[in-house]
């Protein structure tokens, strides 16, 4: 991720509660999120290999 010009809300204390950010930076973070999800979702699932792939993509 690059840097943004994000923005903090702080509470009484200073402490950080809450960040703005710009929303496109948002979306690529939910694009990120999403594909960790279903990467996670398949981390199990049996391997082929390269040429078993071009087989069923042949077909």
């Amino acid at each position: 991720m690059t840097s943004c010009s994000e923005q903090y809300i702080v509470d009484e204390n200073g402490n950080k509660i809450s960040v703005i950010l710009p929303f496109s930076e948002y979306q690529k973070m939910q694009e990120d999120l999403h594909d960790l999800a279903v990467i996670a979702e398949r981390k199990n699932e049996e391997t082929i290999d390269i040429n078993e792939l071009k087989r069923r993509i042949g077909k």
